[in-house]
């Protein structure tokens, strides 16, 4: 059977793998074999931690939101409750917008809502 040179085709897939760890330490950006490995970890973290950014970004959201309506008097479950009644309900990173940017706006938003609350 004759010998089989892989050519360019493989030398490309090979440069492209190696570009994609460029920024590693040591044999990890050097060595095709620990490069591939390294490759397949770092795309396992990405897609693992993708969500958790979702997680960690909604927690801030929540904790700013809780912190301006603390600020106001209301706890953060009673002003969304007074969201919801008033299906009102905006999302969270909106809202935690609005309470870091324009504490006055959102005390008036927090103000009519309760108000409204109060007097049903």
């Amino acid at each position: 059977m004759t010998r089989v040179k892989r050519g360019y085709i493989a030398r490309k897939r090979r440069k492209k793998i190696l570009a994609f760890v460029s920024g590693s330490r040591g044999a990890h950006s050097k060595l095709f074999r620990t490069a591939n490995q390294r490759k397949a970890r770092a795309l396992v973290s990405v897609h693992r931690d993708r969500g958790k950014r979702k997680r960690d970004l909604r927690r801030l959201w929540i904790t700013r939101i809780n912190a301006a309506a603390r600020a106001n008097g209301v706890s953060y479950n009673r002003f969304i409750q007074y969201l919801y009644k008033r299906q009102l309900l905006s999302n969270r990173k909106t809202l935690a917008q609005i309470a870091v940017l324009d504490s006055n706006c959102f005390s008036t938003i927090l103000k009519t809502l309760s108000y409204d609350e109060i007097n049903r």
